[in-house]
């Protein structure tokens, strides 16, 4: 450290002084740059606030490269922009960072800002629920307790059946499918938000199924017993891979509970989330 913090000291070891010191302002653009294209993304950014110099490397095109999705032009011409070329890379890459919403505002996409793993995320509303019509059955609640600000709230019934389905040019990896689902709901007494459990029931008797299928084949089933009151979980249903990141990949989900000997209730459905496998954990965690 001595040796090398000399070349930044302003006085030699003979007392003179030298012309001038190196400052991070004075470091060339480009070498900021090529030391920033090795960092994850939030560090970049948090970089980018230092100075001018840093700010301006950090948008550098190659930088964002190999951040973005090898299919990214498709997502930003399908659901942002017709013409991605009149934006940067870094520029693109900060747009799809931020919920992306189609199909009637019932899905959406993001890229996740540390890895730039797409995730999916499907509304109750976009789902095939039986008996959802009825409201002896079901209700939608409003609440901002979900990213849609709506969930499927299940009063009681002899038959569970929840299925959903989507198409999207996944990038190429292994991704989890997960519901995300809870025991119970809130009510508001004076102001308050309060726990209400008094419609759980019939899930301790048999558990529920989960099971996806993709149109390449690939099949999946889990099957768990609905026990947690009062907290969202993410309960995963299994798990696919996508080989080409240019050809969509159609997935079919369902959450079942279908035997008539007793009935269930109390059940909040909130939504489907789609994510690279690696972030499952990421997930839980922020619940």
């Amino acid at each position: 450290m001595g040796a090398n913090s000399s070349l930044l000291s302003p006085d030699s070891s003979d007392g003179s002084t030298h012309p001038s010191k190196l400052t991070l302002g004075e470091i060339p653009e480009s070498c900021v740059a090529l030391v920033l294209s090795y960092l994850d993304p939030p560090e970049i950014c948090k970089l980018a606030r230092l100075n001018r110099a840093f700010r301006a490397a950090s948008s550098a095109d190659f930088i964002w490269d190999d951040k973005l999705p090898l299919n990214y032009q498709h997502l930003v011409d399908d659901y942002l922009i017709t013409n991605p070329r009149k934006l940067g890379k870094y520029e693109i890459y900060s747009r799809l960072t931020r919920p992306v919403r189609f199909d009637d505002g019932n899905k959406e996409f993001w890229l996740d800002k540390r890895t730039g793993g797409v995730c999916l995320s499907i509304s109750s509303k976009a789902l095939n629920i039986t008996g959802i019509d009825d409201r002896r059955y079901w209700n939608f609640i409003q609440t901002n307790e979900s990213r849609f600000h709506t969930i499927a709230y299940l009063q009681q019934i002899w038959w569970l059946e929840v299925e959903g389905d989507v198409g999207f040019k996944f990038p190429s990896g292994r991704y989890s499918v997960l519901f995300k689902l809870r025991l119970g709901r809130f009510t508001k007494r004076s102001n308050r938000r309060v726990s209400n459990y008094e419609g759980v029931h019939g899930w301790d008797i048999k558990p529920v199924q989960f099971q996806l299928s993709t149109t390449d084949g690939q099949q999946a089933v889990s099957k768990c017993y609905l026990e947690n009151k009062g907290v969202w979980e993410y309960h995963h249903v299994g798990d696919f891979v996508v080989d080409d990141s240019f050809v969509p990949t159609k997935i079919k989900f369902s959450l079942t509970q279908i035997d008539c000997t007793h009935t269930k209730g109390g059940l909040s459905v909130d939504s489907v989330v789609i994510c690279p496998s690696s972030l499952v954990k990421d997930f839980k965690a922020l619940l």
